[in-house]
This record gives structure tokens, C-alpha cells and sequence, in this order.
């Protein structure tokens, strides 16, 4: 059974252990923090920081990110990128608990969470998070480095940019495009196109002003 490195040891990072335990592809080798957070997670050893990842990576080449998206997609993109330029194997890991179509395709690094769904012809980009009873219907092209955050549900024929994130509960009407960079709120509905990146609530989604977006 292979090593795997996690990549941040906040509370995604807990969920993330039960799918790797449940899923039985990988032992957890340890957790990768900002030093002086934490020593351990779950009973699973912090082994080092950013600065120790060509060592730790030499030693177990896959790994998963697993910091939460509370500080961005831009940041989650760099741990990706540092991954690629140490040669790591980013892992791709799917619940048990949920349903992905023979037909659909994800990208590596993504992980899908207990009870999600990813329908045929579906299309997840790498580095992207479908979380807990999420679903992304047929025919759905969702970019990398994104965060379809729990109970979200994106209908058929959607179009998602990277590092977008859909709140808890959202829905985005079928054959609706999201630009990237673009946070839509928890329990917003999106019902036409979003060309224009930023944040975006309410029945129907509309924008909110930047100063409230940065909130």
C-alpha cells in the first residue's frame, strides 16, 4: 500500500482522513502544517512543513492537499504547482460512500466526498474538491482547483471556471456558465450566465458589492 502525504491539517484535512481510511488505497505517511499548530491530527503525526516537502516527498511521492479553502484557491493552486515541481504523485481519491459514472473523468488531485454524485460525461478538473452530498450532473465541465462545497448541486450541461466555489446548497440552473475566480454564496441560486468574476447570492444570484464580496 502506498505513502500518502497530506497537505494541511485543518478540519478539511479530517474529513479527507476518513475518505482515505474508508477508501483503503493509501496509508497516511503523515500531515504537512505551518510549524507550531499542531503535532498530530487524528492520531496521525505533523512530519514537517513547506520547507520539508522535498525531503518528505523524495521519501513518499504521492500526496493530497488538504487545506480547507477558508484561504483561498489561489493558495491551494500554489501547493498544487509546488507538488508538480517536486515530482509528486498528486492522489486522486473517491469515497466509498460515493457515486462517480464509469463516464466521467476527473483530473488528478481531486477528491470526492462521502456521498456526492458525479454523473456521466462529467468533467472534474484537477486539484478540485467535490465535498459531502454534493452533486454534478451529466455533461458538467468543472475547472481546476475548485471547491463544490456540500449539498451543492450543479445541473446538467454547466460550464464551472477554475478556483470557483459553490456554497453549501447552492444550485446553478442546468446549462449555466460560472466564470472563474467567482464564489457563489451558500443557498444561492444561479439562473443565467456569470461572465463577470466575483461573489454572488440570493434567489437569483446577484452580485454583491466588492466591499461585502471580500467579507
Amino acid at each position: 500500500m502506498k505513502q500518502l502525504l497530506l497537505i494541511g491539517g485543518g478540519g478539511h484535512c479530517k474529513a479527507c482522513i476518513d475518505v482515505v481510511e474508508r477508501q483503503g488505497k493509501y496509508r497516511i505517511a503523515g500531515i504537512v502544517e505551518l510549524p507550531g499548530r499542531t503535532e498530530s491530527l487524528l492520531g496521525y503525526p505533523v512530519v514537517g512543513s513547506d520547507e520539508d516537502l522535498p525531503r518528505l516527498l523524495g521519501d513518499n511521492p504521492a500526496a493530497l492537499i488538504t487545506l480547507g479553502f477558508s484561504r483561498g484557491w489561489k493558495r491551494r493552486r500554489e501547493l498544487y504547482r509546488l507538488l508538480r515541481d517536486h515530482g509528486a504523485e498528486p492522489a486522486t481519491l473517491v469515497s466509498p460512500l460515493a457515486y462517480v459514472s464509469a463516464h466521467a473523468r476527473l483530473a488528478e488531485g481531486v477528491m470526492v466526498m462521502h456521498q456526492a454524485l458525479v454523473n456521466a460525461d462529467a468533467r472534474i478538473g484537477a486539484n478540485t474538491v467535490v465535498n459531502s452530498q454534493a452533486l454534478v450532473e451529466h455533461d458538467c465541465h468543472i475547472g481546476d482547483h475548485c471547491h463544490i462545497a456540500t449539498g451543492a448541486r450543479i445541473n446538467g450541461g454547466c460550464r464551472i471556471g477554475d478556483g470557483c466555489q459553490i456554497g453549501s446548497g447552492s444550485t446553478i440552473l442546468p446549462g449555466c456558465s460560472v466564470a472563474g475566480d467567482t464564489r457563489i454564496g451558500a443557498g444561492a441560486v444561479v439562473t443565467r450566465d456569470i461572465t463577470i468574476p466575483g461573489t454572488y447570492a440570493g434567489c437569483p444570484a446577484r452580485p454583491l458589492p466588492e466591499r461585502e464580496g471580500r467579507q
